[in-house]
This record gives C-alpha cells, structure tokens and sequence, in this order.
C-alpha cells in the first residue's frame, strides 16, 4: 500500500520513525541530486543530505500545507548547503563583468550537447562561488540580486561569478566534445 504525501507528513509530524523512514525514502534520490550541486564529491553531497533531513524532521511542523511538499524540502536542502557554504567561508572572487568575453552561448545551446552526468561531474570541479552563484541562478531561478542579499554579495560579483562559470562549463564542454568520438 502506497503512503501519500499527506500521510506521510502527518506520520512525520506525530514523530512515527517508519514514515520518516518513508519520507526519506520517496524523496532523498531527488534531494541527493540537489546536493550534489553544491558540492564537490558525492560524500559531501551525502552528508549534506543527512543534515537536510535532520532539519526537514525537526521543521516539519512548520510546513503548513500550502505549495509542493516536494518544493519545501528543495527548499530546506539549498539553505542547508548555503549554511554549509557559509560556515566553511566559500570566498568570492570580484571581477568587473565589463572585462569579461561576451560571446557566451545560452546555456541551451550548451546543455543540448552534453549528458547529465557530466555536466555534473563539470559542476562540481567549478571552484565553490562559481558553482555557488551558477545553481542558485542557473538552476534554482533566483535573480542577482537575491542571491547578492543571500550570500553577502554584490550584484556584480553575482554576475562575474555566473560569467566565468558559464566559461568555465562552456570550455569543459568543448573539451569533451573535442575529445569524444561520433556515435
């Protein structure tokens, strides 16, 4: 028999270890992949992960209902990571967007020529503001300035930081491709 989102919730706000068992079964796959955004290895991304859900269990009750359950804990995992971010102090570096190339690519022009996990595993080496600024923008939709708000930053240094990374992944890309063979 197949618990619902409701149940579950209800079950976790009660405290029953078998649908928190549940919860973090139907979800940590998906939250995993988050975490694997922000972090250099799957061990970081795992830990991260536990101390997620650690705060999903103890927050739950905070969770009022309104909007995708899914999308709260998305939610929980990113402030996580950017916790984790702050705590170990990910510095940024300040680079005028004016001195950057502009001939970027979209990042669908991009993205339409490289499997998933790659682009990942490309993800992942980027240093930890580039990768910081490209998920919160690229992948999780905030605009400069919020991101500049979240993590005590300027605007420009948001989109500095976005620019080299777009040209960082942009030349991984090309060198995966230059090295990979036609099917």
């Amino acid at each position: 028999m197949s618990v619902t989102d409701k149940e579950l919730i209800a079950g976790c706000k009660d405290g029953q270890r078998d649908l928190q068992k549940a919860l973090y079964k139907r979800f940590s796959a998906k939250m995993l992949g988050v975490c694997l955004r922000y972090t250099k290895n799957r061990q970081e991304a795992e830990d991260l992960l536990q101390e997620g859900f650690i705060k999903v269990f103890r927050n739950i009750l905070q969770y009022q209902g309104s909007g995708s359950f899914e999308g709260w804990i998305r939610k929980v995992m990113v402030n996580t990571a950017l916790e984790s971010i702050r705590r170990n102090k990910i510095l940024f570096v300040e680079t005028d967007i004016q001195d950057l190339p502009g001939d970027f690519k979209t990042e669908a022009e991009v993205l339409g020529k490289i499997e998933m996990k790659d682009l990942l595993l490309m993800i992942q080496s980027l240093s930890p503001g580039y990768r910081l600024v490209f998920n919160l923008y690229a992948i999780e939709g905030f605009l400069h300035k919020e991101i500049a708000k979240m993590l005590d930053i300027s605007e420009g240094t948001s989109k500095s930081q976005l620019a080299r990374a777009r040209m960082i992944l942009q030349e991984k890309i090309k060198q995966q491709a230059a090295t990979s063979k036609p099917v």
